[in-house]
């Protein structure tokens, strides 16, 4: 009897354990590369640091419109921060798809699509500010004289996402949507007129080119479908930019994988670390459906004959690409909110097989990974959030990164010994664009809120050290 009672013992613990275990809400998106919904991104080191230009997702209205233009940058690849916008005049326009930094004349120009027309624009630094190449640096609907092509009679211009690659011979190149490419001239924004299709295999619709040479080879790389169906192609050159091309058997080196749960992995970029044969391929995800998606970095690797490999495509990120000296962050034991939204059944758009859900909870915040977030209920008008760090401790910094901190936040930062009697210690209460927001301190405590009192009221990341 006793032996039957224990095992009844045990297999009840069992069934607890597991039932505790299975009701943990789960992290779909695993570690994207920033914190934040960015897509179309366009990757590059100038002078050992990472720079991060893309289009600002998460804004709720699809294609109708996109966040501002900001820079995220970093120096390890995986501390990411970005403060204010680098392109003035184009707050507030559709703003998507910019480009690297090229640096040139003693300049840096991007090559963002506006409002759904490409522009250049140029600043003495690749944090900017950048503005219009040609005056006035303003814009208006549908488009203005500066843009990048010129209309063609009463046709507007044509085009979006624009490529630029220099060749060693310091010729540039411009390649965009619909597998368009020309020459450029040397003042970079003067497009040669005679414009080439380049030829490929598949001819769905396409955008989002990439290009870039690697030991004497040429390579474009474009997207097809779109959604959950997106995926990247190839074609390699020997000979120039321009062609003519090799064809390779296995062209489509990026596309949806099931077992993952992967989906669509569409316009990105390919960089390279300098000085080494280190390269990498960034894209986008399905993510949350429509403009809510967000971006990952996987390995880019080369067969023996200059060919692609099809990218082992993961949510886990590559960790950093350079070293340096950091403080360790502290672990928060526990945490708990004001409120938590409810959870998010995301639908699919062109693929049935997708299935994901997404849930909101307080630890999501403390879990080091960029896909995950706290955000609390809709109607929550007292929004806080307690990280428990299970004992007092001697604290130095906290940094804190928002849900959409392209609209800018305004927040209280406050410490506790006891959980109940709390204190100011931080946080600022004018609204600021920038991520994370930083409190530097030198205080003992063991709790700590953050009360949002301006902005969205959701945290993707919240360190403590």
């Amino acid at each position: 009897m006793l032996g039957l009672l224990k095992l009844n013992w045990l297999l009840c613990s069992f069934f607890i354990v597991v039932g505790l275990t299975s009701a943990q809400p789960k992290n779909p998106f695993g570690n994207p590369l920033v914190p934040d919904m960015i897509a179309d991104a366009s990757i590059q080191v100038i002078d050992s640091v990472f720079y991060c230009y893309a289009t600002t997702d998460g804004y709720d209205k699809g294609l109708e419109t996109s966040g501002p233009p900001v820079v995220w940058k970093s120096r390890d690849f995986v501390n990411w921060s970005f403060s204010g916008c680098h392109f003035p005049s184009a707050v507030g326009q559709k703003y998507w798809a910019p480009s690297t930094a090229v640096a040139a004349n003693g300049k840096y120009y991007i090559y963002p699509t506006i409002n759904e027309f490409m522009y250049a624009a140029v600043a003495d630094s690749p944090d900017g500010p950048f503005k219009l190449l040609h005056e006035p640096d303003t814009f208006y609907l549908p488009y203005t004289p500066a843009t990048f092509l010129k209309p063609k009679g009463s046709e507007p211009p044509q085009g979006i996402d624009a490529e630029i690659f220099i060749d060693d011979d310091k010729q540039a190149y411009v390649f965009w949507q619909r597998r368009h490419a020309a020459r450029l001239n040397a003042d970079m924004v003067t497009v040669d007129t005679s414009y080439t299709t380049i030829p490929t295999p598949h001819q769905e619709y396409s955008e989002g080119p990439i290009f870039f040479k690697r030991n004497g080879v040429y390579y474009y790389l474009y997207t097809l479908g779109g959604d959950e169906k997106y995926q990247y192609a190839y074609i390699m050159s020997r000979i120039s930019p321009l062609g003519p091309f090799e064809f390779p058997e296995n062209d489509i080196i990026a596309t949806t994988n099931y077992e993952r749960g992967i989906f669509g992995p569409g316009h990105g970029c390919v960089f390279n670390l300098p000085g080494t044969d280190e390269y990498y391929f960034a894209y986008l995800e399905f993510g949350r459906g429509s403009t809510n998606r967000q971006t990952y970095v996987n390995k880019l690797e080369f067969n023996d004959d200059g060919t692609i490999r099809p990218v082992d495509l993961t949510f886990d990120g590559v960790g950093a690409l350079y070293q340096i000296t950091d403080e360790k962050k502290i672990t928060v034991v526990n945490s708990r909110a004001s409120s938590i939204c409810p959870d998010l059944i995301i639908k699919y758009m062109k693929d049935s097989l997708f299935r994901r859900t997404e849930s909101f909870v307080s630890q999501f915040a403390f879990d080091g990974a960029n896909g995950s977030r706290w955000v609390a209920s809709p109607d929550d008008n007292d929004c806080w959030i307690i990280a428990d760090l299970s004992k007092i401790l001697t604290i130095k910094r906290s940094e804190v990164y928002f849900v959409r901190p392209t609209a800018g936040h305004a927040y209280t930062l406050e410490h506790s010994a006891d959980g109940k009697t709390w204190t100011i210690c931080g946080g600022h209460p004018d609204v600021k664009v920038q991520s994370p927001h930083v409190d530097n301190l030198d205080i003992k405590a063991r709790y700590f809120r953050v009360k949002i009192q301006e902005g969205v009221k959701g945290i993707w990341e919240w360190n403590i050290y």
